[in-house]
This record gives C-alpha cells, structure tokens and sequence, in this order.
C-alpha cells in the first residue's frame, strides 16, 4: 500500500440492501452503566458517548426501525448473583464484577433493577418498552454465543442485521463477529455506538479499523436511517 492510499482504496465496499422482512436492527447494551453519566464505566466511555452523540443516534436508529415497521432486537448484558462466583475470567470481565456493572438481584427478580446500570438508559426507555421490542436472554461477556439472538432472528427470518450499541470494541464487535461466522450480512452503525478511552489506546477507533474489514457495510445513522425507510 502507498503512502498516498487509505484502507477504503483497498478494500471492497460490499454494501447491505435493506430488505424489509429479513433486516432486523440489532443494539447490544443500551443501559445505564454504559450510556448514563452515573453509570459506573462512565469515567472511561463518557467522552466517546458525547463525541459520538451516541445516544441521541441510538434513539433515531431505534425510531426509524419501529416506524417503518421493522424488528428490533436487544441484546443486553445482565450479571446475577451466581455470576459473581466465577472462578476466572478476562482483564474487563474482572473489572465489571469489582465495580458491580450490569448487577440485577437475580433471573427471576427484578428489586432494584428500575434505575439501576443494568436498566434501559433513560431516554430510550420509552422506545425499548414497546411491546415489538424483542428482547433476547442476556449474553454473558461480549457476544451472543451465550444467548438466544441468533435464534430468535432465524425464527423471524431475518439474515440482515443492522448493528449499533454499546461497547464498540467489545460486545458490537463480538455481535459483528459471530452473527457472520453465522451467515448475516451485518451493517454497524458506526456514530450510534462508542468505546474506551484510555491512556495510550482508544478503542472505539480500534473498533472502526475492525469493522470495516468485517462487516458487510459501516453506516452512519443519517445513512442506516435512509435505508430504513427506503427499505
């Protein structure tokens, strides 16, 4: 490559054609702990969330996808109690147990949980509790391995997923990653999702070198909204 050619000039820009009735959108942990000031990783992804206007992106995404009658799926990240007596597990693993992000009192019991980081972020509260939201079983680290998104996507049809949320390096690009060893065309969005920033390293920009050798299309939200509705 020389010195005057970027990654676009190399690489095929396949594209995704939205089709309604196989296009699902897919957003991965839109809650607290991740989008909210009080939330309790805050420190190191707020920057990220504000430069990206991630939240007012998501609420368009999400808007677009119900108006135009099109699924959307969540796919959130929960940890209970019995999830605290792991015996190992990765450096961010380790710290979102220390700091008690994504903790719910338990599968069956939901004390605590309105307002808590584990809840929806407050201003697309409204939009997630709409009765066509699906709402997946909870992965457990980064990708939808541990849940049942997959299934419930082939159950509907669907074989097109437009991807956004959070952390963009961690459960986007995990979601990125096995939804196309699992034979989706994926599309991220990728202003309506965002990432660390941490001396010496940000991870959201990591994140945007990863998905435009993986996915089938990086989007913006004006462009993910476009084909929403043109879909």
């Amino acid at each position: 490559m020389s010195e005057q050619q970027t990654y676009d000039d190399i690489l095929p820009n396949p594209g995704l054609d939205v089709v309604m009735g196989r296009t699902a959108v897919v957003i991965t942990d839109p809650q607290k702990d991740f989008l909210s000031e009080d939330g309790v990783v805050w420190g190191v992804v707020g920057a990220s969330v504000v430069a990206n206007n991630t939240v007012e992106h998501l609420r368009q995404l999400i808007s677009a996808a119900l108006d135009s009658g099109m699924p959307v799926f969540v796919s959130p990240h929960y940890y209970y109690p019995h999830d605290h007596a792991w015996e190992f597990g990765g450096a961010l693993e380790k710290m979102m147990h220390a700091v008690g992000m994504f903790d719910r009192a338990g599968a069956l019991n939901t004390n605590g949980f309105d307002g808590s980081g584990a809840d929806w972020h407050g201003p697309l509260k409204p939009l997630l509790e709409r009765d066509e939201v699906i709402v997946t079983s909870p992965h457990k680290v980064y990708g939808p391995e541990s849940n049942d998104l997959v299934l419930q996507l082939r159950k509907r049809g669907i074989d097109k997923v437009i991807l956004a949320g959070m952390s963009a390096n961690l459960c986007v690009e995990a979601h990125l990653r096995e939804l196309t060893e699992q034979g989706f065309e994926v599309a991220v969005v990728k202003d309506a999702t965002a990432g660390a920033q941490l001396p010496g390293g940000d991870f959201y920009e990591a994140a945007i070198l990863n998905f435009r050798m993986i996915a089938s299309a990086v989007l913006t939200t004006d462009q993910a909204v476009s084909a929403i509705r043109a879909g």
